[in-house]
């Protein structure tokens, strides 16, 4: 589980807490303004997405709290695995490992070369599939993207109602009004801060967090669409290993080679672990 997301949104909470000082904190409550930065942002939001997107909108907000999916180093050792069986017993061989992989990207990658399909048109076939793919994600992430610029416009929207209001309302004659302006501008600005709090606290970090899950997916199917086009090609496993793994820091790379010929020699395979 990842709790960095919940972690970041208390402390910025909390920190904007003791900066305004709980006794005054009831002057930073406006319930008027609320609607009008969190009712609009909403409102166009959701005048910008189709209902299609919208709906997926919790599923976004488990991925906030998900830990990471994608274990390059493992799936790099499934690939080199399928790779020695494919060179001692053909690509047939591998129809029986694509039925225990549960990752139904992986698993249609193993498929179709056990097809003897054409090399080009499983590539095509795969990156288009990642395209889609990574389309979807973008669209995720562009909701949060596009909230975070409409939040301030509605805040500075609300600054410009009270001001006007609270202008409307202004006698300078003598016939009173002026007596008010302190807490009619303190009310117009709270707009402002609103926006502010609700693109920065909330919608950035979340576009933020599911940009970074799109890029560990995006990196996870390439690996995997580069590891079965070079098993196709009857790739050496273990130069397979190495370019696969080559995605990773100098540091990770050394570690995780070291151990895979450890392993090999102990068991007497060439990259098995």
């Amino acid at each position: 589980m990842d709790v960095s997301s919940i972690i970041g949104l208390i402390m910025a909470i909390g920190l904007c807490i003791w900066g305004i000082t709980l006794s005054k904190l009831g002057n930073f409550v406006d319930l008027q303004s609320l609607a009008i930065v969190v009712g609009g942002t909403i409102a166009a939001v959701i005048a910008s997405y189709p209902f299609r997107i919208l709906k997926d909108v919790p599923k976004h907000l488990m991925v906030l709290t998900r830990g990471k999916k994608y274990n390059i180093p493992k799936v790099v050792d499934q690939l080199v695995d399928l790779a020695m069986l494919a060179r001692q017993s053909g690509l047939l061989s591998l129809e029986e490992k694509a039925e225990e992989i549960k990752d139904p990207f992986f698993k249609q990658s193993v498929l179709m070369i056990v097809d003897a399909s054409d090399p080009d048109k499983v590539r095509d076939a795969l990156e288009k599939q990642m395209d889609d793919m990574m389309a979807r994600h973008d669209e995720a992430a562009g909701i949060y993207e596009k909230a975070s610029s409409y939040a301030p416009a509605f805040g500075m929207i609300g600054t410009l109602i009270g001001l006007i209001n609270m202008l409307k309302g202004l006698n300078l004659d003598g016939g009173g009004g002026a007596s008010s302006l302190g807490e009619d501008m303190s009310v117009a600005l709270i707009t402002t801060f609103y926006g502010s709090a609700l693109s920065n606290i909330f919608c950035q970090p979340i576009a933020k967090k599911l940009r970074i899950r799109q890029a560990e997916e995006e990196l996870y199917c390439t690996t995997i669409v580069e590891g079965i086009m070079a098993i196709q090609a009857g790739e050496n496993p273990q130069y397979l290993r190495e370019r696969l793994l080559s995605c990773m820091k100098q540091s990770q790379q050394k570690k995780l080679l070291l151990k895979a010929q450890k392993a090999g020699g102990s068991g007497g395979g060439e990259g098995g672990q």
